[in-house]
């Protein structure tokens, strides 16, 4: 049904603007033109704009999963932790990662690095703040009953932790995910001489409309092709979820 809604909408699109001919807001058949040829004719914007600016994303990403899940479970199950970092955690969240990027500039210089930096800085906070709160989830119950067990301290985080806080874990990410790809397509408007958000911003100066809309397109792809593989890994690590297991029954 998602297709059929998409189809129609590309439909109507093509329709109106098609009649309205607006130099502004070319319709989708040009833009797949545009599309077809900018991408696939030559393998330079792959290898120079596309990969360079997936993997920069991916990494800044990934880097924000790795530091920010273990640091929210250890938070998550120490009160006392929590309540001393709250206040740095509350200030950190609460400035823009896109104000920070004349910082990032003067430590990492224009490059990879700068835009990789800003994107884990950005992308940490949701998969942090909604670990901390799936790691608080853990059931009394679950907790008596592994220490009746006399379950060891690594096992007790690995099976009752982390599944307890494992449906919070993988929303923090998702959200994150959204984050890492408006940080990449920022980052790259003014910390680089390629990629995604450079080819936008450069097809915006130059008055190339359809251009511009092809990358803008490429970015949409992009982001839900990630957002898809990503449910993918969710559904199948949270097959056990009960909210899981309903879905996966209709």
């Amino acid at each position: 049904m998602s297709w059929l809604a998409a189809l129609a909408m590309l439909g109507v699109w093509q329709a109106v603007t098609a009649a309205i001919q607006h130099p502004y807001f070319p319709t989708p058949a040009m833009i797949a033109d545009t599309a077809w040829h900018i991408w696939f004719s030559g393998a330079d914007a792959w290898r120079t704009d596309i990969l360079p600016s997936v993997g920069r994303l991916l990494t800044g990403w990934l880097l924000a999963a790795m530091v920010g899940v273990p640091a929210g479970l250890a938070l998550g199950r120490s009160l006392t932790a929590t309540a001393y970092a709250s206040m740095v955690l509350f200030l950190a969240r609460a400035t823009p990662a896109t104000l920070l990027l004349p910082v990032f500039l003067l430590i990492f210089g224009i490059g990879s690095a700068m835009e990789t930096a800003i994107i884990l800085w950005g992308s940490i906070w949701p998969i942090l703040l909604n670990t901390i709160d799936g790691a608080r989830a853990v059931d009394d119950v679950q907790t008596d009953t592994a220490r009746a067990f006399r379950v060891s301290r690594l096992q007790w985080v690995f099976l009752v932790v982390v599944p307890a806080a494992g449906p919070r874990v993988m929303t923090g990410l998702r959200m994150s995910l959204g984050l890492a790809m408006i940080l990449m397509v920022v980052s790259e408007m003014v910390g680089t001489g390629s990629g995604i958000g450079f080819r936008l911003t450069t097809a915006q100066n130059q008055f190339a409309t359809v251009e511009m809309w092809a990358w803008i397109v490429l970015i949409s792809i992009v982001g839900y092709v990630l957002n898809t593989l990503l449910r993918l890994v969710e559904r199948r690590i949270l097959a056990w979820h009960l909210g899981f297991t309903r879905q996966a029954g209709h």
